[in-house]
């Protein structure tokens, strides 16, 4: 579409306003990319959920003993926005909340705007996934079902424009990240699963 308008204006001779269109167009194409991910091939791991820069990583409620474990991941407008599993395993609970668009790093974030959450049963374990949108995000999207199967690293769904993912895991696992991290979507090891 873009490019069609694009065309059209250059051959009427408007040159800045066909380059404005082709910016437009090369912007839309590198923020919707979808990389391919190979998901490491270490057993009893949990993988990003995300692209994007860790923010939290640790209790969910601090000083709660047993509290489990959160890590929040900020996608900026150049990340790539595609959401993937964080483990193998059956989409058990799924919840779509309407809200209002804080800046995604704030701690109201996760309890405030709009959101997508999911549930996410594994062999050994369960995680909670939830997508949440930011300031500029105004649309999550979500290409999965309860009672779907996901494998470790596919992809499920995605959010526009800046936003943020937690990831919610129980507290026997061991966190692999801290914040300031920069993680890969499907692809960096978040935490390891202990054997019981």
């Amino acid at each position: 579409m873009e490019y069609g308008l694009a065309l059209i204006v250059f051959l009427f001779g408007y040159w800045p306003v066909a380059i404005a269109f082709l910016a437009l167009c090369g912007f839309m194409a590198y923020f919707f990319r979808d990389p391919h991910r190979t998901p490491p091939a270490e057993p009893d791991v949990i993988v990003s959920p995300a692209d994007g820069r860790v923010t939290r990583a640790g209790p969910l409620t601090e000083g709660e003993e047993n509290s489990p474990l959160l890590v929040s991941i900020f996608l900026s407008p150049l990340d790539v926005h595609i959401n993937r599993a964080p483990i193998a395993g059956r989409i058990v609970d799924m919840s779509y909340t309407e809200g209002k668009f804080l800046m995604a790093t704030s701690d109201k974030a996760s309890l405030l705007n709009e959101q997508n959450s999911l549930t996410i049963a594994g062999e050994s374990l369960t995680v909670g996934c939830k997508q949440i949108a930011g300031i500029l995000a105004r649309r999550i999207v979500c290409w999965k079902k309860v009672g779907d199967d996901v494998a470790l690293g596919e992809r499920f769904g995605m959010i526009k424009f800046g936003s943020r993912t937690d990831l919610i895991m129980p507290p026997t696992v061991e966190l692999r990240v801290k914040p300031g991290t920069r993680v890969r979507g499907g692809a960096t090891i978040i935490a390891k699963i202990r054997n019981q």
